[in-house]
């Protein structure tokens, strides 16, 4: 695949989920009534109710992150955020309530549904330090030097290109800008027959780095400081039910995932100076 099939089925999955929630669906069940938990291992239960309970029930449900960043930030009043691939809104508005009115939230996604859900998310919340931006993680729509934070749920490892995105990154960030982001890792080397299934690169698997990968991409890209946190280890049991019905064969792809892919928590900083 290359990155602009890549980008469509992205763009395209991610639409359908949005569209599921203003149905009153979850979006990472089908057609499932809304009853605020996902049945994917990999997206569910990162929230508890004193975060969920503060927000529209839509952003809740929107949510298709391998992780809670606004857990692992350290966000102070003031400060300006970015989300990248911000999807139905839940961490850009959850981030907007630490930062305060003196702050700013930006959410960036490239999915038109999702950007009109999130809007009207953001309208039922009454956030007013909220903006969302439509574009590409790849080329993103903020000048050098305006963000103190990056976070992201689960979307670099969607991209072809993530070391541009790391630049991408790097140079939106202040010095001493922090990037706290949760995605998904491996460890050790993954069969390339699965990192060639379409489905699971949408399902936040097939494009995920090693996370010695990772870490030198953002060594690359100027960072330092780089922590990597395990923070869930899956295994394709778990999802056999979601797989299956893709039309997946779980037994045989199971020796090649059990162990291998982890969510993540990926700490890293921009120099205070060149």
């Amino acid at each position: 695949m290359d990155a602009t099939d890549i980008k469509q089925v992205v763009r395209e999955k991610y639409g359908q989920a949005a569209l599921r929630v203003t149905a009153g669906g979850s979006s990472c069940c089908g057609a499932a009534p809304a009853v605020g938990k996902c049945c994917d291992p990999i997206t569910s239960n990162f929230y508890d109710a004193s975060q969920s309970g503060q927000l529209p029930e839509e952003a809740v449900l929107a949510s298709l992150g391998c992780g809670n960043p606004t857990a692992l930030a350290s966000l102070n009043p003031g400060e300006t955020v970015l989300d990248l691939g911000s999807g139905g809104g839940i961490d850009v508005l959850l981030s907007a309530k630490r930062v305060g009115l003196s702050g700013k939230v930006y959410g960036l996604d490239m999915t038109d549904e999702m950007l009109a859900l999130a809007n009207e998310n953001k309208r039922k919340a009454g956030a007013e330090n909220v903006e969302f931006l439509k574009g590409e993680i790849e080329h993103i729509p903020l000048p050098d030097s305006s963000v103190d934070v990056i976070i992201s749920n689960c979307v670099i490892n969607l991209s072809a290109d993530k070391d541009q995105v790391l630049r991408e990154a790097f140079r939106v960030l202040k010095p001493g800008g922090r990037f706290a982001v949760s995605d998904v890792v491996t460890r050790g080397e993954v069969d390339a027959a699965v990192r060639r299934s379409v489905l699971l690169w949408v399902g936040c698997v097939a494009g995920a780095l090693e996370d010695v990968e990772y870490r030198g991409k953002l060594t690359r890209a100027g960072f330092e400081q780089i922590e990597i946190e395990p923070t869930r280890v899956y295994r394709a049991e778990d999802a056999r039910d979601i797989l299956s019905a893709e039309g997946i064969d779980v037994d045989a792809i199971a020796p090649h995932v059990d162990g291998k892919f982890m969510s993540a928590f990926i700490r890293a900083s921009k120099p205070v100076a060149p």
